[in-house]
């Protein structure tokens, strides 16, 4: 299965509870992070709300 590489882009200060809550529930702990996380419908959920807060880039897992 792919997986995505999600880096924390902007502060969450000013925006609703539930998205800062959403951003600790990807694994963010620090402004810039990076954390990578299997492609699942539940993670592209999770990454539209918060979409303009973190940067996503797919790693594919190569040629078969």
């Amino acid at each position: 299965m792919a997986k995505l590489i999600i880096k924390w882009i902007k502060s969450g200060i000013g925006y609703p509870r539930d998205q800062r809550g959403t951003m600790k529930a990807l694994g963010f702990h620090r402004l810039n992070e990076v954390v990578e996380k299997e492609d699942t419908p539940t993670i592209r959920g999770m990454i539209n709300k918060v979409n303009h807060l973190v940067s996503v880039e797919e790693k594919g897992n190569g040629p078969k």
